[in-house]
């Protein structure tokens, strides 16, 4: 069921009858649009735009019919009034709301709303102002929305909320012949106590991280490192092989002095003698 169906059943169709007083001032206009032919003519005519809808009122009563336009209508001279409605999406900044998470922090949140109206009649029968009593629910809907989340949902789930806020408010203003189109959450504010303490949090997370990291890297040398030792103890070749390997490394630094390390086994045979 769309839009324009539930706003026709969410609405009565007046009477056609106006009685005898709206039968005598009916005869009256027709009788002054002759009179005063052409020119009354010229003040009856009225033309809307292809966005708008226009409600006409035939002695306080809604015209039967539904809304007239786009392009031109024709009113009845003293007993017709009409009103103008903007057919086209409008959008709403809802200022920023100081609202209490539901793990006691305290945060200032904005948002926008993007709506339109599809029934003309019912926006302007039901309610005095539709746009100011849009504006108002969106700002009371988003504070009771945000105080059921913790900050962490706040900060992480936008979308979800916006679609939460986004079917309440649908729901809530159908009545008034408004269609809520979007929800979009613009801007979460922290305190700057509780930014510092965040900042603080996520830098010692990433210090414990990286700490965690280096340990990692150093057991995993360690082990390289014994299993080269005990491949190196298997051939003493090798160990002097090594000792070339470094005292070449050390000669391309063009260093000035040389440390040349003594074997061991011979440091133990000297002092066995």
């Amino acid at each position: 069921m769309d839009s324009n169906s539930r706003g026709k059943e969410g609405r009565e169709e007046p009477e056609a009858e106006l009685g005898c007083c709206g039968c005598v001032l009916m005869g009256v206009s027709i009788f002054i649009l002759i009179i005063f032919f052409p020119f009354s003519l010229i003040c009856s005519l009225k033309i809307v735009q292809e966005y708008e809808r226009a409600v006409i009122f035939r002695l306080g009563r809604v015209l039967s019919g539904g809304a007239k336009g786009p392009g031109l209508f024709f009113l009845m001279p003293c007993v017709d009034t009409f009103r103008c409605v903007d057919m086209r999406t409008f959008s709403y900044d809802i200022p920023p709301q100081e609202i209490l998470s539901r793990d006691a922090v305290t945060v200032s949140v904005d948002a926008v709303i993007y709506a339109r109206i599809f029934d003309a009649v019912i926006s302007i029968c039901n309610v005095e102002n539709v746009h100011t009593s849009t504006r108002l629910l969106a700002a009371t809907t988003l504070r009771n929305v945000l105080g059921t989340k913790p900050l962490s949902e706040i900060l992480s789930d936008r979308e979800v909320i916006a679609q939460q806020m986004q079917t309440i408010l649908d729901h809530a203003t159908d009545p008034w012949g408004v269609k809520v189109e979007r929800v979009e959450v613009k801007d979460v504010r922290l305190p700057v106590q509780m930014q510092r303490a965040m900042a603080a949090e996520a830098e010692a997370t990433r210090d414990a991280r990286a700490k965690v990291i280096l340990a990692d890297g150093e057991m995993k040398a360690s082990r390289s490192l014994k299993e080269a030792a005990d491949i190196m103890s298997q051939s003493p070749c090798a160990m002097q092989i090594r000792y070339l390997q470094t005292l070449n490394s050390i000669a391309a630094e063009k260093n000035s002095t040389i440390i040349f390390p003594l074997p061991i086994d011979l440091l133990s045979g000297l002092m066995k003698k």
